[in-house]
């Protein structure tokens, strides 16, 4: 039991950072893509890594921020974005909407992980602790296409993203009540959010849009 005491809160800390820089990663490709400044492409990298995990631990009265109690995360962030502003070159990587598909993919699977895992543990009631790994893993992506003056990808184009995100959680739950330690199942909502976001791209599949009657 002291093992696993141990091991969760590193993994969990391991997972959330890097969830934090796949979601940099989309951020800065995104103001990449809109023709951003340095200035914009960080503030946009920041808001789509800190957005989430801020509501969340906001929601949870969490003192202080993950990333205020983590500085490395922020130093960590700003170098990316000045890395990719120094090496990502048109002739090398087009930043297209798809380009920025694969960190968002990962980064919605490891922050949903890591939200309904951080709540639960909090003893939160089993809706409140999947509707945090969706805020976890959804708002950050949220908060960087209305900078970017985009209706959230999120919201609008009919591909499951939030959905998975609710389907991850409730598996952790549920593997959590079927006695599987907290490491294998937090591992196993994070991999299998993110494949079925994936898998959902791959496949097209789609929402349900709205018809008026």
């Amino acid at each position: 039991m002291n093992t696993v005491s141990f091991w969760e809160p590193w993994l969990r800390h391991v997972l959330e950072l890097a969830a934090t820089l796949a979601f940099a990663l989309s951020g800065v490709l995104e103001g990449a893509r809109k023709k951003l400044d340095p200035v914009g492409v960080c503030v946009v990298a920041f808001l789509a890594a800190f957005g989430g995990g801020t509501l969340r631990d906001l929601l949870l009265d969490q003192r202080p921020f993950f990333w205020v109690r983590h500085v490395g995360y922020v130093w960590g962030i700003l170098g990316l974005s000045l890395a990719a502003l120094l090496l990502l070159k048109r002739r090398h990587f087009e930043p297209t909407e798809r380009a920025i598909q694969l960190p968002d993919a990962i980064g919605l699977g490891l922050f949903t992980g890591v939200g309904v895992d951080m709540a639960n543990d909090l003893g939160m009631p089993g809706l409140i602790s999947v509707m945090m790994g969706v805020i976890t893993g959804v708002f950050g992506g949220v908060l960087r296409d209305i900078v970017c003056n985009e209706i959230p990808k999120a919201f609008h184009d009919h591909r499951p993203y939030a959905v998975c995100a609710f389907a991850g959680g409730w598996l952790y739950l549920g593997l959590v009540q079927a006695q599987v330690p907290e490491s294998p199942a937090l591992m196993l909502c994070a991999f299998c959010t993110a494949g079925f976001r994936g898998l959902a791209l791959w496949r097209d599949w789609q929402l349900p849009g709205w018809r008026r009657l």
